[in-house]
């Protein structure tokens, strides 16, 4: 049995896959997307770290400037004053204990998570919940603030939250194939040059090891690491 289905085959033939330019990527994912909803784009980055020291937990979040094409959902862990703020910023579903509770009786009816720094007590309550499924409120990537009304606009302006794995691969959204390549060459530029700047100083020879680009269906393009670097510093 083929290890790819017909449409993925016929999307490879005759095309190259590996050491092309940031642009090449990008044009011959969109070019050769199948799928017949709009896929969304995707960039995998295997970084030169090792993830078990914490000074080289790859972690952080952008906005990217064409947003990612969907609706957020977002929930926003407030109290008082920052619940009209919330809701005045368009978070879709605001609270504080009632929301703690509903989340333990088993909805997660949302995609992002907002609170405040003195709810995260009781956030932590439910944190074998969120945490699993990428949910989990964290300062480190803006969603643990009390500028509630910031935050929720970022992340409904598209801001990607992202975090390297155990085996030192990032994977992250850019945008969907219905963008064209120029928007989701946008996307990409200023995820690259925000993970450029979080390199750490102990990590060891290079940096940015592989760069591959993909549609949710398609096949993957890889780009030569040199010039995901030249790209994202020009």
């Amino acid at each position: 049995m083929p290890k790819h289905g017909k449409k993925y085959r016929k999307a490879t033939e005759g095309t190259e896959q590996i050491g092309l330019t940031v642009e090449q990527a990008v044009a011959s994912a969109v070019e050769k997307a199948y799928a017949k909803f709009d896929e969304t784009v995707d960039v995998a980055i295997n970084l030169g770290v090792d993830p078990k020291y914490s000074d080289q937990m790859i972690r952080g979040a952008v906005t990217l400037p064409n947003g990612l094409g969907k609706e957020i959902r977002v929930a926003c862990f407030v109290s008082g004053e920052k619940e009209a703020e919330a809701k005045e910023a368009g978070a879709d579903f605001v609270g504080g204990d009632d929301l703690v509770a509903k989340v333990k009786d088993g909805w997660l009816d949302f995609d992002k998570a907002i609170a405040t720094p003195d709810m995260m007590a009781k956030v932590g309550q439910i944190g074998r919940v969120l945490g699993p499924r990428g949910l989990m409120p964290n300062a480190k990537t803006g969603t643990v603030t009390f500028d509630v009304a910031g935050a929720v606009k970022e992340v409904k302006a598209g801001r990607v939250e992202f975090k390297v794995d155990k085996a030192g691969v990032l994977h992250a959204p850019i945008g969907k194939v219905s963008f064209g390549a120029e928007k989701l060459l946008e996307n990409l530029k200023t995820l690259l040059e925000t993970v450029n700047k979080l390199k750490p100083s102990s990590a060891k020879g290079t940096y940015m090891k592989a760069v591959a680009v993909a549609t949710t269906m398609g096949p993957g393009f890889k780009i030569d690491p040199l010039a995901a670097r030249k790209y994202s510093e020009s």
